[in-house]
């Protein structure tokens, strides 16, 4: 699937839901199934500045595609980091620094998320999209 497909079905998925309670709750669930970030990358190089909570990520290239594993001391949190990996994770570097992040604002993350949450959130897509910097700029 292509990153806007992706983008496509997850705001389906939030519309789904009219109170934020039940958006909120995915977030969570979204959580519980984020790939785990193997241990020896959960220290204080993979961890993502600017986050309230403590947020690792970490970036593998493989056959031209970029894969992410995370964790995160905080459910939504984890849950928002997942949400990002699912759009981004198995993408060229370059299609990851072509992606329109409209998305976030078509489900109202944005404007539903504390000042220190939603800047998490920009510090994580900010993050995801510098290792595809860094990837295109080796490939």
């Amino acid at each position: 699937m292509t990153i806007k497909e992706i983008q496509d079905s997850i705001v389906e998925e939030f519309s789904m839901f009219d109170d934020w309670m039940d958006r909120y709750a995915m977030l969570i669930e979204m959580g519980k199934e984020c790939p785990i970030i193997d241990p020896q990358y959960r220290n204080d190089n993979y961890l993502i500045n600017g986050c309230q909570s403590r947020v690792w990520l970490h970036a593998e290239l493989k056959d031209g595609k970029i894969y992410f594993t995370a964790d995160s001391d905080a459910v939504i949190t984890k849950g928002i980091i997942n949400l990002l990996i699912k759009v981004f994770s198995g993408q060229t570097p370059a299609d990851i620094l072509a992606a329109d992040m409209g998305f976030l604002d078509e489900i109202g993350l944005k404007e539903h998320l504390s000042p220190t949450r939603s800047n998490g959130l920009l510090s994580m897509v900010k993050q995801m999209m510098l290792y595809a910097e860094i990837m295109n700029n080796q490939g």
